[in-house]
């Protein structure tokens, strides 16, 4: 008669298995949220723009850069003209806060030298901030009159130049009278300064160092309008 057999000792679960076998069921993933998306895509659009130009800008690309699905983004911008002109006021909102900050320092009783550095800060920032300035500058990236707030920010920069020149002419600062032509000029000084640099124009002129260049045209101009006050330290002399 055969010997029963003993029935076979069960062998220990491995340890990844009892893992495996507690281990609670996963939770569903959950959508990825952002508290202010707008945002988000406003300044992932900006990055964009300074890496690859302002062509590197899409709705799309943006989404992708802030980690949400390409069609999240339309709520905000059903088109990059829409995202366009958000990235444009937010570069015009950073511009103003540049321009307050120069204009701080220097004192209300001295137009002039306001004029000056007002001039000044819009070129430093500009020469910081390219991208920024090609998004603002740039006709046909946006609507001007469509986009409230740069339309607003604009007339008030020209209001406030306006207004420095009137009180410099008023007390006696300038020597030319007509205040349109060199607010113009003026104008089409910094600007074209500006565009100058972003373009590459300064190795082929020789500027090796743009914000001093920046600075001597600028007191070049106004040493033109002024009376006899020379600028010096930022100041007009009397």
């Amino acid at each position: 008669m055969p010997t029963p057999r003993k029935p076979l000792a069960r062998r220990p679960a491995p340890a990844r298995a009892k893992r495996a076998a507690t281990r609670r069921p996963a939770a569903p993933a959950k959508p990825y949220h952002h508290g202010d998306l707008r945002r988000v895509l406003i300044d992932a659009a900006l990055r964009l723009a300074e890496e690859g130009g302002l062509e590197a800008v899409s709705v799309r690309e943006a989404a992708r850069r802030a980690g949400v699905s390409p069609g999240a983004p339309f709520r905000h911008f059903p088109s990059r003209d829409a995202l366009m002109t958000a990235v444009a006021e937010e570069a015009q909102r950073r511009f103003r806060l540049e321009l307050e900050a120069a204009l701080a320092p220097v004192s209300a009783d001295d137009p002039l030298a306001r004029f000056r550095a007002l001039g000044l800060g819009y070129l430093r920032w500009a020469m910081k901030n390219p991208a920024h300035f090609e998004v603002i500058s740039n006709g046909r990236l946006f609507d001007h009159d469509l986009s409230t707030g740069v339309s607003r920010d604009n007339s008030e920069l020209i209001g406030m130049t306006e207004r420095l020149l009137a009180d410099a002419f008023a007390k006696g600062a300038l020597r030319v009278s007509d205040l349109q032509q060199v607010k113009i000029a003026g104008r089409a000084l910094i600007y074209g300064f500006a565009r100058m640099n972003i373009d590459g124009h300064f190795p082929r002129w020789g500027v090796a160092d743009a914000e001093r260049t920046a600075e001597g045209i600028l007191d070049l101009f106004i040493d033109g309008i002024a009376r006899d006050g020379r600028i010096k330290d930022g100041r007009a002399r009397r």
